[in-house]
């Protein structure tokens, strides 16, 4: 599987383009990593890859998985994970539900599906954790479980949107290793977006510079 984008351009409702056309390939279990300043598009850059475009923004070009052109399909349809800054875990859910939320449909069955969640909370460091609040977890153990929902839904591609920035030094160390570690071993292409020099030197990927467009 590989991410490739042709000539991507986002322009704001009043037509100018936020950054200069992006061409680029995400090779399977690799991750790319986009920097470039504040206020660039680099955010808008992943949901538009993701479907997630807001309203007002337009977007030229393509968005190719593993060869397939996927620009016109919804979210829902991309198979594209992405992954924010904030581990946003439903309150209302144990971890373990917030877990199954990313099971995709086609695992059907209580036993299956509770089987699928156990083995991604132990492969999280998470084992036994099924019934836990998510407010009683770390901020660490928050990540973990917010990426292996991410994992659980089986994506083609993986973003990460500044996925690290709010953990703490230790913490982010931990969390860049065992998120690429997955990457590497799912053969998932990744596209992160980050302000952090370290985290591209850990991710030992391609690294691109997002330009801003030349004004109109």
């Amino acid at each position: 599987m590989s991410l490739d984008l042709d000539a991507l351009c986002i322009r704001s409702a009043d037509g100018v383009s936020l950054f200069q056309p992006l061409t680029l390939h995400v090779p399977a279990g690799k991750v790319v990593t986009v920097m470039g300043p504040s206020g660039v598009g680099k955010s808008t850059l992943l949901d538009a890859i993701g479907g997630h475009l807001a309203h007002g923004f337009h977007m030229s070009g393509t968005v190719r998985l593993n060869g397939r052109d996927v620009t016109g399909l919804p979210a829902e349809a991309r198979r594209i994970g992405l992954l924010f800054q904030d581990a946003l875990m439903f309150p209302h859910l144990s971890v373990g539900d917030n877990l199954a939320f990313g099971l995709p449909a086609s695992l059907r069955g209580r036993a299956p599906r509770r089987a699928a969640v156990e083995a991604a909370l132990s492969q999280a460091g998470l084992a036994g954790l099924y019934e836990r609040d998510p407010a009683t977890l770390s901020g660490g153990q928050r990540a973990r479980a917010a990426l292996m929902r991410t994992l659980l839904a089986d994506p083609a591609a993986l973003l990460l949107d500044e996925a690290f920035s709010k953990l703490d030094a230790g913490l982010r160390g931990e969390m860049r290793a065992f998120t690429f570690d997955h990457v590497t071993s799912r053969a998932i292409p990744t596209l992160m977006v980050t302000h952090d020099p370290d985290d591209a030197t850990a991710a030992g990927g391609p690294v691109i510079a997002l330009k801003a467009a030349p004004p109109p």
